[in-house]
């Protein structure tokens, strides 16, 4: 089903989290559609980043301001009335959860707990689509594929703070917005993205290419855990097409969906490593296995509540999301130029497969 993306022209929406790498995808994305896109995060997360690459600090609005703090927060939200809001506003990194968990958790429920009280004071129609994680699961690692009505929880405090939010999402829901005619949400769950300009810390990709492009060797933590790969336009897609399905059709209001590649695409770590070193010169990488912090091995989604209501499917296989991924870098760093025009060409080529 191909949908109207021309929907978006003229409308505005509020992204939080946009100078991330979701976020800064999904903001040129949405500008390019001709949408008034207003972008609140904290700061801007790593150096280099797609967002400042992509010149989002020059097309798009912008407010620098910690979504922790509910006041400035919500004074952005009353000013702009946003016609859309997609909160993505996160601290999303497992390790660095270990280390920061008051931050993690602050951030991640704390931070949503506020979006939800911005949407609570709205007098707008507002449609709000929450990204969590597929990580808000609790992981039995079953092989099935974790279902929208699976239970919750976390054992590291990355995971934890996402099944917090949801919890925080399912109250402010059911207790002060199942009635409120102006506001609709939903939830989206998406898992390991990878594509073009993600330089954050510990991530698979991103650390290949920052250690290959100085002809250095990539440490790697986990070789064998599976990961439901999918390139980040595939779930920006979905977060999309949630957002004008829950406008039109207000039985999906608090409705949760999840958005991961085909269950049979068992792909590890290790056959990422494999694909990525057919093109990209000089890969190399050294295994050292960590065993101080847990890190789940097997982690899929179910995503056909996705297919069946909302029509949505990857439309890159995993070879072709790893070709984007790699190909966006190698122009990068061959070229060194401004990535705008590289991004949209990337854009529209995904576009062109929407049916």
């Amino acid at each position: 089903m191909k949908y109207n993306l021309k929907n978006f022209k003229n409308k505005k929406i509020l992204i939080t989290g946009h100078t991330g790498f979701k976020g800064s995808w999904l903001s040129l994305w949405l500008k390019n559609l001709g949408a008034e896109v207003m972008g609140v995060s904290l700061d801007i997360p790593t150096q280099p980043s797609h967002f400042k690459l992509a010149n989002l600090d020059k097309k798009i609005k912008n407010k620098f301001i910690d979504i922790t703090n509910l006041k400035k927060l919500k004074k952005v939200f009353l000013t702009f009335k946003p016609d859309y809001v997609f909160h993505l506003a996160a601290q999303s990194l497992v390790k660095k959860s270990y280390k920061k968990p008051e931050l993690t958790f602050y951030t991640n429920a704390i931070g949503t707990l506020n979006v939800m009280e911005c949407l609570r004071d709205l007098k707008n129609n507002c449609i709000a689509v929450i990204i969590t994680s597929d990580k808000s699961y609790k992981n039995l690692e079953i092989k099935r594929g974790y279902r929208e009505e699976d239970i919750l929880g976390g054992i590291d405090p990355y995971s934890a703070s996402k099944a917090s939010a949801e919890l925080i999402i399912q109250t402010y829901f059911k207790s002060y917005l199942i009635n409120k005619k102006n506001i609709r949400i939903g939830v989206a769950r998406a898992g390991n993205v990878i594509g073009g300009g993600d330089w954050s810390e510990n991530r698979l990709i991103p650390d290949c290419m920052k250690s290959w492009s100085k002809n250095k060797k990539v440490i790697i933590r986990n070789p064998n855990a599976t990961r439901p790969w999918q390139h980040v336009l595939d779930a920006l897609y979905g977060y999309i097409i949630l957002s004008l399905n829950l406008k039109k059709n207000k039985k999906l209001n608090g409705h949760a969906f999840n958005f991961g590649p085909p269950l049979n695409n068992d792909y590890r770590v290790i056959d990422v490593l494999k694909l990525v070193k057919k093109l990209w010169d000089k890969a190399f990488w050294k295994i050292i296995k960590n065993k101080k912090e847990y890190e789940s091995n097997l982690l899929k989604l179910n995503s056909s509540k996705a297919k069946l209501i909302l029509k949505w499917k990857c439309n890159l296989s995993f070879k072709e999301s790893v070709q984007f991924t790699t190909e966006w870098y190698r122009f990068f760093y061959l070229t060194k130029k401004n990535m705008y025009n590289f991004s949209v060409k990337q854009i529209n080529l995904y576009s062109q497969k929407l049916k």
